[in-house]
């Protein structure tokens, strides 16, 4: 079983290097190709194998890396020109869009749906979704933890306002599960694995059936326009280092659980969850553009989103050769 010592462990490493960059302009002749990263998934692997310091290194361009525990604050750096590149869920760009970030849509990886999902204290009164209503219900606000919870709610009938929404990072958020402080907790993996591993923690619902699982690598527009091909040759090593980790995966499991602390036997069940794939990194697809949009125009219409978005204004796709 996981302890106390391990879970608040990587919470603090994680929190502790959210911190957004020195804001510098994107170089036009790039000599630096500066990553947002979160303690999972292929960016992590690409981390810890130095696999694009490699890839980019006859480029004469180095890399450097900084550390978020979510996706809207990695995208605030990003679209600010602070960072050149990172990977989130699928809300935090709605957001960054709607607030004039300058970034574009570059790849995406589909996941597991079975990687988010809602917990609750297993002594909870909370068994249906129903019963969700009225409760305190954590999640990052503008991360895919709150497409998770609107999806969630609709199916039991519920709005969002239905519930008192409590807008925490995931570190904040598992002291405030831990404690009692709230009823219920939307997330996503490793902090869901994490979470579950916990024999005092019950899951309400995952995200099967109910949300599709898209994550998406997203740019610095600016930093695109100038540098199109290192983002290409970028995708490309991520998604060879993705099926080079899924054809091995104990192998895999060893090296993700020594990036995050996470004990192997949860970083397991985070890597072999129905549909999980590392592989499936690849150039945005029309179903993922759609996927997008969809969303855009739910929030919107639910006042989530503070302006209507044609999300395909920044889905960037390479020229062709």
């Amino acid at each position: 079983m996981i302890s106390r010592r391990q879970t608040l462990g990587l919470f603090a490493a994680a929190a502790a290097t959210a911190i957004l960059p020195a804001v510098r302009p994107a170089r036009a002749a790039a000599s630096e190709f500066r990553i947002g990263w979160q303690k999972n998934g292929v960016l992590a692997l690409a981390k810890r194998r130095s696999a694009l310091e490699k890839r980019l290194a006859d480029r004469g361009i180095t890399v450097s890396w900084s550390e978020f525990t979510s996706g809207p604050p990695l995208l605030e750096a990003l679209g600010a020109g602070a960072l050149d590149f990172g990977a989130t869920g699928d809300v935090p760009p709605l957001f960054a869009q709607a607030a004039g970030g300058r970034l574009y849509y570059v790849g995406l990886y589909k996941g597991s749906p079975a990687a988010s999902a809602i917990v609750v204290r297993k002594d909870s009164p909370i068994k249906t979704l129903e019963d969700l209503k009225g409760k305190k219900v954590a999640f990052k606000r503008g991360s895919s933890a709150h497409n998770v919870t609107v999806k969630v709610l609709r199916k039991a009938g519920l709005k969002p306002e239905d519930v008192e929404q409590v807008d925490l990072s995931p570190p904040d958020a598992a002291a405030a599960f831990k404690n009692g402080s709230i009823d219920a907790w939307s997330i996503w993996d490793p902090y869901l694995a994490i979470a579950e591993a916990d024999p005092e923690t019950r899951i309400l619902t995952t995200a099967e059936g109910i949300v599709d699982s898209y994550s998406f690598f997203l740019a610095n527009r600016d930093f695109t326009e100038a540098n199109g091909q290192v983002i290409v040759d970028v995708i490309d090593e991520l998604a060879k280092v993705g099926k080079s980790a899924q054809g091995n995966l104990e192998a895999t499991v060893k090296e993700l659980s020594e990036i995050t602390g996470v004990p192997a036997e949860v970083t397991r069940v985070t890597l072999t969850r129905k549909g999980a794939d590392l592989g499936s990194v690849a150039t945005i697809s029309d179903a993922a553009a759609a996927y997008q949009q969809s969303l855009a125009d739910e929030f919107y219409g639910l006042g989530i989103l503070p302006k209507k978005l044609t999300t395909g204004d920044i889905v960037w796709r390479p020229k062709a050769s």
